[in-house]
C-alpha cells in the first residue's frame, strides 16, 4: 500500500503538473494573440500604405496632366492590363538593357522590372520633376532613375556608361509634340536602339505610327481595350543589318 504522505504528494505533483500545464498553454495562447494581432497590424499597416501610394501617384499624375497636358497623356495612370501587354510587346524578359522614356509615375516601371532578368538593367528617362521624384521611391539596384529629355538619350547613356539598348519602351505623348520635337525623339531612340532591338510605343493616338513610318518603316499594332482610355501598343524592330522593319 501507498502510504498517506506519499499519495499527498503524488496528488500535489499530479495537480501542480497540470496547473503549470495550462498556465504554459495559456501563456502560449496569449503569445500567439499577440502575434497575430501584430502580424494583422503589420498588414493593415502595410495595406494603408499601398492605399496611400496609390492615391498619391494618381494625384501626382493627375497634378501633371492639369501642368502640362502636352507632356501627359492621360489623366489616369495606365492599367495592370495595358502593363502587361507592353512588357510582353517589348519582349522584357529577354532583354539586357532597357529605357523608358516618359515613364510617369512608375506603373509600367515596376512591371517592367518584375519581369527583367536578374542581370538586366532598367534606365527611365522621366523630364517631369514631380514624376522623376516618384520614380526614385522605386527601390531596385537594376534601375537608373534620370531626370531630363528623350531626345537626350544618346548622351545620357553614356553618362552612365551603358551600352545600346536591346529595347526602348515609350509612354511619351507624340500626338501634343511638336513634329519637330517628336521627330528629334524618335530618331534619337531609334540612334540609340542596339541592331537586332525593338522599340515599343503606346498611344492612345497614331501620331507616334505616322512619324515612325517616315523613319522606320511600318509598325506591329496591337490594341489594349482595359485601360482607360483604350491604348494602341506600336513596335518597331531593327535588323541587324540596319534596315527599319515591323515585327513579325
Amino acid at each position: 500500500m501507498i502510504c498517506r504522505a506519499t499519495r499527498y504528494s503524488l496528488l500535489g505533483a499530479y495537480f501542480w503538473g497540470t496547473a503549470s500545464g495550462h498556465g504554459r498553454g495559456a501563456v502560449g495562447e496569449a503569445a500567439r494573440r499577440r502575434t497575430a494581432e501584430g502580424n494583422n497590424d503589420v498588414k493593415r499597416e502595410a495595406t494603408s500604405r499601398k492605399t496611400v501610394s496609390r492615391k498619391l501617384t494618381h494625384l501626382t499624375f493627375f497634378k501633371g496632366f492639369l501642368d502640362n497636358p502636352e507632356r501627359v497623356g492621360s489623366v489616369i495612370p495606365s492599367s495592370r492590363f495595358l502593363e502587361q501587354r507592353i512588357v510582353d510587346t517589348a519582349e522584357i524578359r529577354q532583354a539586357r538593357l532597357v529605357v523608358e522614356l516618359g515613364p510617369g509615375t512608375g506603373g509600367t516601371t515596376r512591371a517592367i522590372l518584375k519581369a527583367l532578368p536578374p542581370t538586366g538593367r532598367l534606365i527611365t528617362i522621366e523630364i517631369n520633376p514631380d514624376f522623376a521624384a516618384l520614380l526614385h521611391t522605386i527601390d531596385d539596384e537594376r534601375l537608373v532613375n534620370h531626370t531630363g529629355s528623350a531626345a537626350d538619350i544618346l548622351s545620357i547613356l553614356r553618362y552612365y556608361n551603358l551600352a545600346n539598348p536591346d529595347v526602348v519602351v515609350s509612354g511619351i505623348p507624340f500626338s501634343t509634340l511638336p513634329v519637330t520635337t517628336g521627330r528629334a525623339i524618335l530618331h534619337a531612340a531609334w540612334s540609340a536602339l542596339a541592331h537586332g532591338g525593338r522599340f515599343v510605343a503606346y498611344q492612345f493616338r497614331s501620331h507616334v505610327a505616322r512619324l515612325g513610318r517616315e523613319l522606320f518603316g511600318n509598325p506591329d499594332v496591337s490594341m489594349e481595350l482595359r485601360n482607360a482610355p483604350p491604348m494602341r501598343i506600336y513596335r518597331w524592330d531593327k535588323r541587324v543589318n540596319g534596315h527599319h522593319t515591323a515585327a513579325l
